[in-house]
């Protein structure tokens, strides 16, 4: 795979893919590697939680039945902010989830419920205030592939030598891949 970034840094890695679904007509191989990225979802919602919920500050409690309190609290949190999002969408069902934006979102519900404007929507009202603000500012439909920028952020980190090394802007990047199949290779592997 060669990645090509914006800025004109060019990068070749192998990735190995292991899979029992060896039918390419029925399991085409971009499919996979796509499905590997989209895969790291979950990710996306601790990070979510992470940076945007709760804005790098740390949980609080000191015990482990309090840091599972924070942590079910948060979680529940996100789960009723996605609910308000997938309650929008079902008033525009050509819409894929993708397109909502989890900061507006995030920012939305905090302002209604702070200040318990559009809380109830009225009878002739499609969508709550929350589910209105997040239509109204949607994604856009075709979006680039997410690029996120080392950064060096602890003066004692063990990867002060890669200093420097990797680019500190987010960048767009063009990917070339080429795949080859190799159906029999583990057959022959001796097994311990």
């Amino acid at each position: 795979m060669t990645i090509t970034l914006a800025d004109g840094t060019v990068r070749t890695q192998q990735w190995r893919l292991l899979t029992n679904l060896l039918d390419p007509a029925r399991y085409p191989a971009t499919e996979l590697v796509d499905l590997y990225h989209r895969r790291w979802q979950v990710e996306t919602v601790y990070f979510s939680i992470k940076a945007t919920m709760l804005d790098g500050r740390v949980l609080r409690s000191r015990s482990t039945d309090g840091l599972d309190q924070e942590v079910y609290a948060l979680l529940t949190t996100y789960q009723a902010l996605t609910r308000a999002d997938g309650d929008a969408l079902t008033t525009r069902p050509d819409i894929p989830h993708e397109r909502i934006s989890f900061t507006v979102l995030l920012s939305t519900a905090a302002d209604t419920v702070t200040t318990a404007h559009g809380i109830f929507p009225e009878p002739t009202d499609q969508a709550t205030a929350i589910g209105q603000a997040i239509l109204d500012n949607l994604l856009p439909a075709h979006r680039r592939r997410r690029a996120k920028a080392r950064t060096h952020k602890n003066p004692t980190s063990k990867y002060a030598p890669n200093t420097g090394q990797h680019p500190q802007q987010p960048q767009n990047y063009t990917i070339c891949t080429a795949i080859t199949f190799f159906e029999h290779v583990l057959n022959s592997l001796t097994r311990h």
